[in-house]
This record gives C-alpha cells, structure tokens and sequence, in this order.
C-alpha cells in the first residue's frame, strides 16, 4: 500500500464516520423522555421498536466517549453518552447485580441473557467517562464491572448453562471479550498488573487451546483441555469472532512489541481468512464447518455486517505491523467488498444482513444487535491507524526476536 492510498483510505473512514454514521444515529437514537438509546432503525432511520438494548447503551456510550477523548470534546458527545450511562444505571441491573439484556422503553427488564457481556460494554463505556470527565466515580463503577464479568464468566457453576454437564465446554468469546475490556479500562484508567494479567491469560488460553495451526483454524468452542468436540456444535467455525479475536491479540503485541503475541494473531488472521471468506461470491461466510461438512445453522452462508467490520481492522492492522503486501490486498479485497454491498448510497449507514450472493435480506439498519458500534469502531480505528503513517509502515516486530 503506498502512501497515496494509505492517505485516501484515512480520508473516506473519517468523512464516513462523521459524516454519514454519525449522522445517520444522532440525534434520532436517542431517546429524550426516558433516557438511553433506541438501536432498532429502519433503512430511512424511522423508529421501528422502542425496547433498548442493554448492550447498546454501554457500546453506544463507549463510541461515544471515544470519539469524545480522541477526536473532538464536542458537548453534545458527552450529553449523549451520558443519557446512555444514566439509563444503564438506573435501569440495567437485576437485585444480583448482574445486567439485563433488554429492557422496554422505560427500562423495566424484558430479558436477562446466560452469559455476562453487558457488563464489559459497561465497563468499557464507564472506564471512558473516567477520562472524558476526570470521574473518580466512573473509574470505579468500570472496574467493578469488569471484575463481575470475569467472576460471572470464569467462576465454573456460578452461571447458569444452557446445557448439562455430559460434554462440558468453554468459549472462545468470554475470552477475547475480556481481552479487549481490559485493555479499554488500560488505555482509559492507567497501567493495572491485575488488568495486564487477565490479558496474559486469555491470549495464552486462546494460543494453547483455540488457536490450532494443524487444523488451519481457531476455534469457537472447545473441551476444557482444548480437544476438539466433533458434534455440531463443537465443529461450529465463526471466522468474524476469530478475525475480531485476532485484532485484539494484534493490538496487545503492537504495544508490547512481542512478536510472539503478533505471530499468534497473524497466525488466527490467516486461518480465519482462508477459512471464512466465500471464493465464489466474495465476502465472509458467518459459520463454517471445521472438516467442512454441513453446518447446522441456515443462516451460515449469509454475509452479516460485523464480521466484515472485524475483518477490515484485522488486515490493515496486520499490514500496519508487518509491511507485508498480502494483508495490504486482503485488506483492499475486504474492503472492497464490503462497501460495495453494505453500504446504502440513499438512506446512509450500512445494510446488516446479505444473502450469500450480496443480495439484500432485510433493510434495517439496526436492531438488538446491530446499532452504533462495529462499525463506528472500524470507522474510528482504521482512521487513526492510517493517521499515523508518515511513509512507509512501522518497523517489521514479527523479526525482533532473531536481532
């Protein structure tokens, strides 16, 4: 990628941000009577559910915040975020403690989900608040959040399981979440050893039994010992968790300069990559399967937003490291593609949800699970990744070792 490109390329993420996502959201998501975010829009933007998602006031609050800290202290950043804290706090938590993860639109709790992932968008939102508005209060409400993620999520038996005990498992995501809540809490709050340990650990979980060269793959469950579970379940690929997984493990090594860590996430890059993307009709499959036999899900041919998201970050980052040319056209490959079918030239914002062929399925914008977060964040990230180039890219870490 020479710098020519490198510098349109920076250019088109940071007009699409704020000027057609940013848009596209604000002010219409938020809701001024009860407080918090709506995140079901319809292709035009017009409202097509009022109940909110408890993910989605700490996603929203966090990309927010962090376009707040990084990008410009505009007042109504931080009103917004706010409004989405101020709901989260008055209305997410069970009497346990634990978050809900859909509430009606005055916040009374619709439904409460068998995992903790609410907690870490509410950490991260509330570690970013800390920054933006000096709150020593902030800071504390994050970091309490994030030790009941990591308690909820790691204490075995003390969440409840969808299923019995005869084929125990564990997830790559609780992981990779916990990956990324960390270092958001890291970047917001200051150095943590507690913090940089729990980092430590997953990424080495995640190398010594998710990530499985031999098979050209990572994983999205495993036995507890890291042996493959040949049911359907267990054969399940998710080449976008993987790829997100990836730019987390990508991002860490970045800072470190530990070009151990950046050879795992290259090394989860290029199976995901090889794995997930459609040789056919370009784009990523959403599941695959690990001997490539059928899979169960009848959405697994389709091609969703996100995944696409994840991996637009994960190759230019891999290029930003490395210099090499192969993740400079997968990136361009990515891109290309992505743009071209999610994007909506009329109404702004991207589609969610294709067909196999790049054919529209559905023409919201968003939902419970699609709002103003993946892809604001590729947005943001690759942004400022570029914003940083000179010339040429940054020296090569995955050769430091042998100097």
């Amino acid at each position: 990628m020479n710098p020519e490109t490198a510098a349109g390329l920076r250019d088109l993420y940071r007009d699409t941000l704020l000027n057609d996502i940013l848009p596209f959201w604000f002010p219409r998501c938020v809701d001024h009577e009860h407080g918090g975010f709506f995140t079901a829009l319809d292709r035009d933007g017009s409202l097509l559910d009022t109940d909110k998602s408890v993910w989605f006031q700490g996603r929203i609050s966090w990309m927010l915040l962090t376009l707040y800290n990084t990008v410009e202290r505009r007042p109504e950043w931080l009103e917004w975020a706010e409004s989405g804290l101020k709901f989260l706090e008055r209305h997410g938590a069970d009497t346990d403690g634990r978050l809900f993860f859909l509430t009606d639109r005055t916040g009374q709790p619709l439904r409460q989900r068998r995992y903790a992932y609410s907690e870490s968008f509410a950490a991260i939102a509330w570690a970013a608040h800390a920054r933006a508005a000096g709150s020593a209060r902030s800071a504390e409400r994050a970091r309490d959040l994030f030790e009941r993620y990591v308690r909820w999520n790691f204490t075995p038996g003390l969440m409840p399981s969808k299923f019995t005990e005869v084929r125990p498992a564990i997830g790559l995501a609780p992981r990779m979440i916990t990956i990324v809540t960390a270092q958001e809490l890291i970047a917001n709050l200051g150095e943590d050893a507690g913090l940089r340990g729990w980092i430590d650990r997953c990424i080495g979980e995640i190398g010594r039994w998710f990530f499985k060269p031999e098979l050209d793959c990572v994983m999205e469950q495993v036995a507890p010992d890291g042996a493959v579970i040949d049911h359907f379940d267990g054969r399940t690929l998710n080449p976008g968790h993987a790829l997100e997984g990836a730019w987390f493990i990508l991002h860490e090594a970045r800072r470190r300069g530990d070009a151990a860590m950046c050879k795992l996430g290259l090394g989860m890059l290029e199976a995901s990559w090889r794995r997930g993307w459609d040789p056919e009709y370009g784009g990523l499959y959403y599941f695959r399967d690990l001997y490539n036999k059928p899979v169960q899900e009848y959405w697994h041919d389709m091609k969703f937003w996100w995944p696409h998201n994840e991996a637009v970050i994960a190759t230019l980052l891999a290029w930003r490291m490395t210099g090499e040319e192969k993740y400079a056209r997968w990136h361009r490959q990515i891109h290309d593609w992505a743009f071209a079918h999610f994007s909506d030239p009329e109404y702004g914002e991207w589609f969610g949800y294709l067909h196999r062929d790049g054919r529209l399925s559905v023409p919201l914008k968003g939902n419970h699970w699609k709002g103003f977060f993946h892809l604001p964040r590729m947005l943001w990230y690759c942004w400022k990744l570029l914003e940083e180039i000179p010339t040429v890219p940054e020296e090569d870490i995955t050769h430091r070792e042998r100097r």
